[in-house]
């Protein structure tokens, strides 16, 4: 990654730790930090919400993964349907 990629994700990950430390909802410093970012480099504040959205992703994917593989199949949550997202060959 670039520069203001790498501070970026590094910038992410410290608002989300931050965000549980400060016990806040999940976003609520997000929102604060992006505005912050955004009034001096709307490129940075790009980069700063992609990795953000990124990190979450990969958050909810990872506690889904973690409850399947325990056969917490309760503790799941709904998966969107995202077929007509999802490009096949066959198109």
């Amino acid at each position: 990654m670039g520069v203001t990629e790498d501070l970026a994700d590094a910038l992410a990950k410290d608002v989300i730790e931050a965000e549980k430390k400060l016990g806040l909802e999940e976003g609520a410093l997000t929102n604060e930090i992006s505005t912050v970012i955004g009034a001096s480099s709307t490129t940075t504040q790009e980069a700063f919400l992609t990795a953000m959205r990124v990190r979450r992703a990969e958050q909810r994917a990872r506690k889904y993964l973690e409850a399947k593989l325990a056969g917490n199949d309760d503790d799941l949550p709904s998966v969107p349907d995202t077929a007509d997202l999802i490009e096949t060959s066959d198109h």
